[in-house]
């Protein structure tokens, strides 16, 4: 995928874009529209995809919240034709969830400006913040993000 100069280039968390279709009125929900909208570009990793597929296709999820095949592989096609697809190494090791590690190399091989998480070890974590930010990546939430995007 080719992406534009001038917008704003993100890694969203695999957590956002799940509750992004279980809660339809969410401020997920919002960003995967500004999504759909093209007011932002991002960033993803084969092993953010594979996690993303393994999370929405449980069994216990879908039926909770009522998913389809057709709402999960849509959501999945949107993200895939329009991220850069970046291979990870697996050598960053960053966060206390070693699981983290992978969205946040995502981030930094990238070169994105924001990675976008609910997730408090990458948010609040100073350690974390000020290594990423010597790639000039920011964590911040969905709600802050969005508030960027408007402005």
């Amino acid at each position: 995928m080719k992406l534009e100069k001038d917008k704003i280039l993100a890694v969203i968390d695999t957590n956002i874009w799940v509750s992004s279709l279980l809660n339809p009125y969410g401020y997920p929900a919002k960003l995967r529209n500004a999504f759909k909208d093209g007011l932002f570009d991002t960033v993803i990793s084969e092993q953010m995809i594979t996690e993303l597929a393994e999370v929405l296709n449980r069994p216990r999820l879908k039926n909770k919240y009522n998913l389809s095949a057709v709402d999960i592989e849509e959501l999945l096609i949107l993200i895939e034709e329009r991220s850069n697809i970046v291979l990870l190494s697996n050598t960053i090791s960053i966060c206390r969830d070693k699981d983290d590690d992978m969205i946040i190399e995502t981030a930094i091989k990238g070169k994105a400006e924001y990675l976008v998480t609910r997730d408090d070890d990458m948010k609040f974590d100073r350690d974390v913040a000020s290594r990423l930010l010597t790639f000039d990546v920011s964590v911040i939430s969905v709600a802050k993000f969005l508030s960027i995007l408007r402005s």
